[in-house]
């Protein structure tokens, strides 16, 4: 009787122990921006990929609209571990890797195919060395697009029309010079909060790409676009060193195939939304306006000078000569 009662309880475990085993691993993807965003479905791509590439083992938690905090929270939690992967700002990881800042000088790239080429490049991969150093691994460089400004105040067509205007930044320092050289007064807000702070009056106006103002619904408080372009931006797609380390090789592959992937598809609607969206915001009745560039660029070369002499002046001086 006890060795029944004994093959039956190692049966049992055995059963209990498969069972276990087959329970999927959850990881959990944070990002800032809302669905319908070009980062959103190119998150939710790389978590089907994953899924289906290994069959169930892992199971990749999408999390959006900054559900988890903002970029700078969630990058501190991808240093500490206790968040596995972001689509992050630049912004927020120039905090914790100051080159990155050099990719957003002013007027830096014609077009985005330009950005794109560079971050695809050895420049690019010396980039993902000096964030892995600060417990990060680029899984792909995504797109946040050519950003540009919007107010409810006026149309903007001259650097003298920002003047004094106060213009929400994320906290990204080359963007905080730029608008600081144009005249305008530089305020960091969330992201999360920028509606309320835009529809409330707590500030004039913002920049950000398209897809930012269109799929937060920014223009419903804002007036006014000017196609400044003032600025690129990235968004590295980053997993924490730590989940990173616990996948086996071959897992490593899988997530890093799957984020090639999500890559294209990400940079794909990224650059098909700007033609589009600029069409939806003028049905919107937004007023769009061109700048005149030549007036931006000779205000905000000061943010060079800046730039090219300071802390990360070596590597920024390579983004610039690799640009060209």
């Amino acid at each position: 009787m006890k060795r029944k009662c004994l093959a039956l309880l190692v049966a049992l475990m055995t059963v209990a122990g498969g069972a276990l085993a087959q329970q999927p691993i959850k990881l959990t993807l944070g990002h800032g921006a809302a669905p319908g965003n070009p980062r959103h479905e190119a998150a939710v791509l790389f978590a089907d990929r994953v899924k289906e590439k290994t069959a169930g083992r892992y199971t990749v938690f999408v999390a959006h609209s900054a559900q988890l905090g903002d970029d700078a929270a969630m990058v501190t939690a991808l240093r500490s571990g206790s968040l596995d992967m972001s689509a992050n700002s630049q912004g927020a990881i120039s905090a914790a890797v100051p080159e990155y800042a050099a990719l957003g000088l002013p007027f830096l790239f014609a077009n985005i195919e330009k950005a794109w080429k560079l971050l695809d490049s050895p420049v690019g991969k010396e980039l993902a060395d000096k964030t892995a150093a600060k417990g990060m691994v680029v899984l792909g460089y995504w797109d946040n697009g050519i950003r540009h400004i919007t107010n409810s105040k006026r149309a903007i067509k001259t650097p003298a029309d920002v003047k004094g205007l106060k213009i929400r930044t994320p906290p990204d320092p080359v963007t905080v010079d730029i608008m600081q050289a144009l005249g305008a007064d530089a305020q960091q807000i969330k992201f999360a909060e920028l509606y309320v702070a835009l529809q409330q009056g707590v500030v004039d106006g913002q920049e950000n790409p398209l897809t930012n103002i269109v799929s937060s619904k920014l223009y419903e408080v804002q007036k006014f676009l000017s196609l400044s372009g003032h600025k690129y931006e990235v968004t590295p797609f980053l997993m924490g060193k730590r989940a990173w380390e616990k996948l086996t090789p071959a897992d490593q592959k899988v997530f890093q195939d799957a984020a090639n992937e999500a890559t294209v598809l990400q940079r794909k609607l990224s650059k098909e939304a700007d033609e589009k969206l600029l069409v939806e915001l003028k049905g919107k009745g937004v007023q769009v306006d061109m700048v005149d560039r030549a007036q931006f660029v000779t205000a905000t070369k000061p943010v060079y000078d800046k730039w090219l002499t300071g802390p990360v002046g070596d590597f920024a001086k390579r983004v610039v000569e690799a640009s060209k």
